[in-house]
């Protein structure tokens, strides 16, 4: 990361995978030149997916959306079907260890609610609920 007064300049690195990001498209271009004299790079054009995310860039900045990563768990999960609803969790909802089965595949319920923590990146409102699940994480029943 590299902020000056005239410019901002930020990377992010995923495994193999690098994103250079900035205002100012001369320190990019400078970056990028350094960088594949030491790597392999190629470039893939303008950012549009990366990691389950959507980025979507306009006058305003940069847009976020996980909308497609959340169509493939509802998918996933066989809830593409369902009904949305106003809140994401009854209020005042107590949820237990004693109360209700065992869910049929614990992994699939891990999966599923590891996926729900990553969809708060940018859907806040889903946080209170996904750490709820979470809480029972270890041994899920059917109520959770």
């Amino acid at each position: 990361m590299k902020i000056t007064e005239t410019s901002t300049l930020l990377i992010l690195i995923y495994v193999d995978d690098i994103i250079v990001i900035g205002n100012n498209k001369e320190e990019i271009e400078k970056l990028i030149i350094v960088l594949s004299n030491s790597f392999s790079l190629k470039d893939l054009g303008q950012l549009s997916y990366f990691l389950g995310i959507e980025v979507r860039t306009d006058a305003e900045g940069l847009h976020l959306s996980q909308k497609r990563y959340i169509k493939d768990l509802l998918n996933k999960s066989k809830m593409d079907n369902a009904k949305p609803l106003p809140t994401p969790m009854i209020n005042n909802l107590k949820l237990t260890t004693s109360i209700g089965d065992p869910v049929t595949n614990a992994t699939e319920y891990r999966s599923i609610v590891g996926a729900l923590q990553y969809i708060t990146i940018t859907r806040l409102e889903i946080a209170f609920s996904v750490n709820k699940v979470c809480q029972f994480i270890q041994c899920p029943l059917d109520q959770h």
